[in-house]
């Protein structure tokens, strides 16, 4: 079975990906982040970003019939890996469950030190 497509980039990614270069090769010392960081300044200040909204348009439209493509074939929608990935990191998120041992551990300590 073919792979799922991948998500498309936005305007902004696709843009950036185009700039990176220029904007390390202007600040040479800045790290990934720092670099993240101005190319958002630097796109925000754009007033023209039309370029790069119809690229992202077009890969958005490309996506959709790839997609459509894939279910057609047999593609099972809830298969991505983002699906398992947020399984994962909902489980991380849950809270420890108290041990009754452990509390009952601490209350021996305490009449210990009386």
């Amino acid at each position: 079975m073919a792979e799922k497509p991948k998500r498309p980039l936005s305007a902004y990614m696709l843009w950036l990906n185009s700039a990176r270069e220029s904007i390390k090769k202007e600040n040479p010392d800045f790290k990934v982040t720092e670099i993240a960081k101005k190319g958002g300044e630097l796109w925000r200040g754009m007033k023209d970003k039309s370029e790069w909204e119809a690229k992202a348009a077009k890969m958005k439209e490309e996506y959709e019939k790839a997609m459509k493509e894939f279910e057609r074939n047999g593609g099972d929608k809830s298969s991505g890996a983002s699906t398992k990935k947020r399984g994962k990191a909902a489980e991380k998120k849950k809270p420890a469950k108290k041990s009754k041992k452990k509390d009952s551990e601490d209350d021996e300590e305490e009449d210990e030190s009386d």
